[in-house]
């Protein structure tokens, strides 16, 4: 059982009912471990979190930004993905919070960051249900908007796959491809391995919650991979 209350104190939020908090921060995976657990654990939460998160970042982007659609869809799509939401909930100490199973534990890689941005999902939603949309996105704003700047000076929301394979028809003369390496999970929590290849060489893996989330990892580890970013 673990203390929130040092979580609260750093978002700045204490929470009328600790339990949502709580349930925020249980993966499935310790639920099955722990069959004694009264709380559920965190997919509703996320799923509701996910939806408040996108309604308050687009009304952000439409209000603050004159630009087109093409250019918001890729400024939400660089903020709210899951290499974001996982590096806020790091920086948030998210993983010391978190209840999960001894073998999820041991786990760092890619799926420990999954787990880190829909459990940040997952308090956005808690937080709503806690304390309505305005507490919601006070805390979105102080967390999630600040990484919008570097993301647009930095031309971060160009999309990898389409920024990889035009230097790659350039460099090398060669389109890529992605080939599923393996998946897993539930049809409601899926996830993929992806392997990026110029002809038969494996250039990059990469991992997500869909295919074409897999594909943009990969495509961002192998721009790293070649020293083409």
């Amino acid at each position: 059982m673990i203390n929130p209350s040092p979580f609260e104190k750093k978002i700045g939020i204490t929470f009328s009912n600790k339990n949502l908090l709580l349930e925020a921060l249980t993966h499935r995976s310790y639920c099955n471990e722990h069959p004694e657990w009264k709380l559920g654990h965190n997919e509703r939460l996320e799923f509701l979190g996910d939806a408040v998160l996108e309604i308050v970042v687009t009304e952000h982007l439409f209000r603050s930004f004159p630009n087109p659609e093409g250019d918001l869809t890729a400024w939400r799509a660089s903020l709210v993905n899951s290499n974001m939401l996982s590096r806020i909930a790091a920086e948030l100490s998210i993983n010391d919070y978190v209840l999960l199973s001894k073998g999820e534990t041991k786990d760092i890689g890619r799926a420990r960051q999954v787990i880190l941005a829909n459990a940040l999902e997952a308090i956005i939603g808690a937080i709503y249900l806690d304390q309505g949309i305005d507490a919601a996105s006070r805390f979105i704003a102080s967390f999630v908007f600040p990484q919008l700047l570097p993301i647009i000076e930095g031309k971060l929301f160009q999309d990898a796959k389409s920024v990889f394979q035009e230097i790659a028809q350039e460099k090398v003369g060669v389109t890529p491809r992605y080939e599923v390496l393996a998946e897993w999970g539930p049809d409601h929590d899926k996830h993929f391995r992806v392997g990026l290849y110029l002809s038969d060489e494996l250039v990059a893996e990469g991992e997500g919650s869909s295919k074409q989330e897999a594909q943009r990892n990969a495509a961002q580890n192998g721009l790293q991979i070649k020293n083409w970013d």
